[in-house]
Formats: structure tokens, C-alpha cells, sequence
């Protein structure tokens, strides 16, 4: 383990200056750029520039009124600042002029919102892919009844951008991977409000493996926020530098599993009925198409077919919430704790973009089950990381060990936690689970001997392209 003394600290230097890059964006976003004020800078002084529209809130838009509670953690320098901090008109420039991504526009993607628009930021993107379903209006604020079935991401912009003039948030109704290396290059910092473990894999691969040391504005903090019920976390990855999520992987929660004789034979809980139908009946179905749980028809399939059992064996809750909870394994969320937890995420990019107070060093857990208990420490870093160390694995195998079994031994290690491992040498594929036509190709592969294709002490290179995953195996015979 490498561990680092005293606390981390990201100099403006660090984060770079906004790249070249040309995201796509939706279409609310660029609209309302006309219709909304804007902050501009005169020789270092923020100003307010007034749009086409005329301001529903009647907010006083001089920035050294507006901003004056802001302005006081960055007008003059104080014992906790991070060394070399210098206070005045540019750290004020920069404040409003960094780009921040926020990934999810759900329950913390919501708070996360609002707290950056009133904290100064005022050129965000949101990423979401999910429309908006009754059971998130009991916590996620910026929706309404009348939006149930839109884009959250889309909605969440154009609420926060009516009630807080001057900001400016671009929406993307896609998945995190549909966007290329040139979007997330033209960020200072990105904010992680999801709920999928194997999104946050994708995005901290993405993202540390962008980072180029010799040159400096390839640079992105990712501040990772996530909440499970009363218990919650956030924390700061700093690419190659501190720990990155995969780092911690082996830190989460273990989903929640069913016997399976209970599955198959007595369900007594509305989930048995979900995971017969999405265990034991998806597969029997479609034998060659996964389960998507970001799929609307595949969920609605599952649903149909739990409902169904649930009747048979008088069992009542079958819902599409509870649905998607299981197939997914969400744990439901409390409105409170995504607050606070927003809140520290919020804080924590305000301080890297303004050096005023030094960032946290490194993850902060929140335990509200009990009362309020948080506690601060620093996650080490995994030298045999497959993100940001150098993952070198070593398996000592059968010599009648096949493709297949070989895959199922990567499958089965909860250090790696693989979804779809490839799997090559220097000189020949052995098996590529995509694309489709190079795994119809190496499909055969499957069932036959490893030492077919690998030789003893040979590399292996492993990769996971759904999780950003890569790593070298070495493979010897007994």
C-alpha cells in the first residue's frame, strides 16, 4: 500500500483551463442560454449581464451583493487555506468559470444541483438517462407530477435555471459511455451522484486513465457521492494520486441474494417472485440476451412474469419500483441523507476550485441510523490496482483447464468482480465478448483447451470493456 503524508491538495494549476472539446448538448440547454443572465467578467470583476426574459425572482444581480456570503471565504486568506491561495478577483473569476459535470440527476444529482447553482457555479452539464417515475417525487425536489415520464436530466436543468438566474446547466439525456474522451476532457471537476456500482467503475476508469502527467489540464478530480437508506458517502479521487474507486472496491456492499430453492420452489416475498422471473425465466427466454436493468421493456417483461407468479402463490407488492430495485439492487433512498451527503460533495468542489480551504483527505462516511456519526480518513491507494496501479495476476491452473472454466475463475473473484471479461494474447484473441461478430468468432474458443492458446508464464491481457477493466494475467499449469 502507498500512502501519502499530510492532505492532498489540488492547485488551479492541476485542474487546467476548459479544453477544446465539443459536447453535444440538448437542445433546452442551448435554447435557454438566450433566455438567461449570465455572469461576465470585466478586467477581473464579475458582472451581471441581463438576457432576454425578464427575472421571475427579482434577484439583485450585482455579484458583490449576491454573492457576498460566497465572497467571504474567498475575499481574503485565513489559517485553513491551502498554501498559496491568494484571494481577490481571480479566484472569483475561476469560480465562475469552471466547468463542473454532474453524472445523475436523481436524489443526490437533485440537491447536488442546487447547492453548486447557489454556491457560484455557473456552467454545468448533467448527464441522466432515466425519465422521471412517480416514487421519485417523495425526495427528488426538482420534479413535479406533471413531469412524471420526461428526462430528468432535461427537467432538473430547466427548474434549476428558472429559479437561479445567471446559471447556465446543459442537459444530456444518454448513458455516461455515449459521451467520448473529448466531452470529459473539457471539464475542471466531475461529480458522481449514481446508483450503479458498474456506472461508477466506467466513469473512474475513464477518467483515471485519461489523466496524462505531461500534460497537466488532462487532470479531473472526481468526487463520488452515493447514500444506501441512513448510511451514506463521498469522497475525492484524485487521478494517480490517491486512491481511485476500483481501489476500494472490495469496501461495498455485497448485494442482497435469495435462496434458490426458495426462489424456485416457495416464494414468500414479493423479491423471490422478481428474482425467479429475472434468474431462472429471463435466461430460459432469451438465452442470448442479457437483462438490462436500464432497459424499460426488459423491466416491464420481468414484471409481467413476477406479477403472474406473486398471483399464483397469493402474494402481494409486485411493483415496477420494487423491480427495478431488485434487478438493479437498490437500496431505498432517504431524503435526508442524500442532503447531506450532497452538501459535503458541493463543499468539497467549491474548496478544490477555490484553494480557500484545503480538500478533504479522503472519504468522509455518514452513519445517520443512531444519530449523526461521520468520520473522515484516507483511502489507500492498491498498488495492484487495474485502474491506477499495475495489476499483474497470477493463476496457477490444471492442464486440462479449458477457455470457459478459466473465464469463470475471473467471474467468481470478488477482487475483480468482472461482468464480461475478453480475453488475449500478444499474438492471437482467445475469446472477445465484443464486439459480435469477433465473439462468434472466438465463441468456439470456449471449449477448448487454455494451454491451446497460452503458453506457461505467457501474458494474458484481460479486459472489461463494459467496466473500463484491464489487467495481465499470467498463467502457469500444474
Amino acid at each position: 500500500m502507498h500512502t501519502h503524508e499530510g492532505p492532498a491538495t489540488i492547485s488551479q494549476t492541476d485542474i487546467g483551463e476548459n479544453a477544446n472539446g465539443r459536447p453535444r448538448s440538448d437542445s433546452t440547454a442551448s435554447d435557454s442560454r438566450q433566455d438567461h443572465k449570465r455572469l461576465k467578467m470585466n478586467n477581473g470583476r464579475p458582472v451581471a449581464v441581463s438576457g432576454n426574459a425578464a427575472d421571475p425572482m427579482n434577484v439583485d444581480l450585482n455579484p458583490e451583493r449576491r454573492w457576498k456570503d460566497v465572497y467571504t471565504f474567498i475575499d481574503r486568506t485565513g489559517p485553513l487555506a491551502v498554501e498559496g491561495f491568494e484571494p481577490g478577483a481571480e479566484v472569483k473569476e475561476f469560480l465562475h468559470e469552471c466547468k463542473i459535470l454532474v453524472i445523475g440527476a436523481g436524489g443526490l444529482g437533485c440537491e447536488l444541483l442546487k447547492n453548486l447553482a447557489l454556491m457560484g457555479f455557473t456552467d454545468i452539464h448533467v448527464i441522466d438517462m432515466d425519465t422521471i417515475d412517480i416514487s421519485n417525487l417523495n425526495r427528488q425536489f426538482l420534479f413535479r407530477s406533471s413531469d412524471v415520464g420526461k428526462p430528468k436530466a432535461t427537467v432538473a436543468a430547466k427548474f434549476v435555471m428558472n429559479r437561479v438566474p445567471g446559471v447556465v446547466i446543459t442537459p444530456h439525456f444518454c448513458k455516461i459511455q455515449d459521451m467520448d474522451l473529448d466531452y470529459y476532457s473539457q471539464f475542471n471537476i466531475i461529480i458522481c451522484g449514481l446508483d450503479s456500482v458498474e456506472a461508477r467503475r466506467w466513469i473512474n476508469s475513464t477518467i483515471v486513465n485519461m489523466f496524462d502527467p505531461d500534460y497537466p489540464e488532462t487532470f479531473k478530480p472526481i468526487i463520488d457521492g452515493g447514500t444506501e437508506g441512513f448510511k451514506g458517502q463521498s469522497r475525492i479521487i484524485q487521478p494517480r494520486i490517491s486512491a481511485c474507486y476500483e481501489c476500494s472496491l472490495d469496501m461495498q456492499t455485497k448485494p442482497t441474494t435469495y435462496p434458490m430453492c426458495t426462489i424456485a420452489n416457495t416464494p414468500r416475498l414479493p423479491e423471490h417472485c422478481i428474482e425467479w422471473a429475472s434468474v431462472l425465466e429471463w435466461p430460459k427466454e432469451f438465452p442470448d440476451i442479457k437483462l438490462d436493468g436500464d432497459s424499460p421493456q426488459h423491466l416491464q417483461w420481468v414484471l409481467r412474469r413476477a406479477q403472474a407468479r406473486a398471483t399464483e402463490f397469493n402474494i402481494p407488492g409486485v411493483t415496477y419500483s420494487l423491480t427495478q430495485g431488485v434487478v438493479k439492487n437498490i437500496i431505498p433512498a432517504i431524503a435526508s441523507t442524500n442532503a447531506i451527503i450532497a452538501a459535503s460533495c458541493a463543499t468539497e468542489a467549491f474548496k478544490i476550485s477555490t484553494n480557500c480551504v484545503a480538500a478533504m483527505n479522503n472519504y468522509m462516511m455518514y452513519i445517520g441510523e443512531a444519530g449523526v456519526y461521520t468520520y473522515t480518513f484516507e483511502l489507500e491507494k492498491r498498488e495492484d490496482c487495474p485502474v491506477c496501479g499495475s495489476a499483474r495476476l497470477k493463476l496457477s491452473v490444471p492442464g486440462t483447464t479449458s477457455v470457459q472454466q478459466l473465464i469463470d475463475m475471473l467471474l467468481d473473484r470478488e477482487d475483480l468482480r468482472l461482468k464480461g471479461p475478453s480475453l488475449r494474447t500478444s499474438s492471437k484473441s482467445v475469446y472477445m465478448k465484443a464486439p459480435k461478430v469477433l465473439e462468434e468468432a472466438t465463441r468456439p474458443n470456449l471449449e477448448k483447451l487454455l494451454r491451446d492458446f497460452v503458453t506457461e508464464g505467457e501474458e494474458v491481457t484481460v479486459t472489461d470493456d463494459g467496466l473500463g477493466i484491464s489487467l495481465a494475467l499470467y498463467v502457469s499449469y500444474n
